[in-house]
């Protein structure tokens, strides 16, 4: 993990009001016009599509750090498996389920996720941070780095997006 407990924490608060900035705003968080693909995509989402996404991954990666850390052993000794790749159903599903749900009702989700995020790493004793999972494309983390690039990561990549469709520029 590059970042500290208490850096990781300023990020999720950071990016939790960026998120309460795109709600309050004169299009209540959907502004018009597709995201621009990540690099070697060709997925394009709506302002709605990331909004469902964001009230839907934190909790899903808390669930697989508990898991990581509930694993015999712990991830010490052997990396748990953990995680899921973008074609998983279950996050298809819930952004498609969630992309006409309205902004303010799922930043309410996002903020009851970050709260638990927040609770849990707070409480994270030293040894937890280098249990160890394995990710069948990202490799073997620490959670530490799993928080940092599932979590706090993803978050800011997903305000950025929200950002650039504000801006006109996806």
């Amino acid at each position: 993990m590059s970042a500290s407990r208490d850096e990781l924490i300023a990020r999720l608060e950071a990016v939790e009001r960026r998120l309460a900035e795109h709600v309050e705003a004169d299009d209540h968080g959907l502004p018009p016009g597709l995201s621009e693909p990540d690099p070697g995509e060709a997925e394009r989402w709506e302002a709605g599509q990331v909004w469902a996404h964001l009230a839907e991954f934190p909790s899903y990666w808390l669930g697989q750090i508990r898991a990581i850390l509930d694993a015999p052993g712990a991830g010490q000794s052997d990396a748990v498996p953990f995680g899921r790749t973008r074609t998983d159903p279950r996050r298809l599903g819930a952004i498609e389920r969630d992309r006409h749900t309205d902004p303010a009702a799922l930043l309410e989700r996002v903020r009851g996720s970050l709260a638990e995020v927040v609770d849990t790493i707070r409480g994270l004793p030293a040894e937890a941070w280098t249990a160890r999972g394995v990710h069948r494309s990202a490799g073997e983390l620490n959670v530490g780095a799993i928080v940092e690039r599932f979590v706090v990561n993803h978050l800011e990549e997903h305000a950025d997006t929200l950002d650039g469709l504000r801006r006109g520029s996806g």
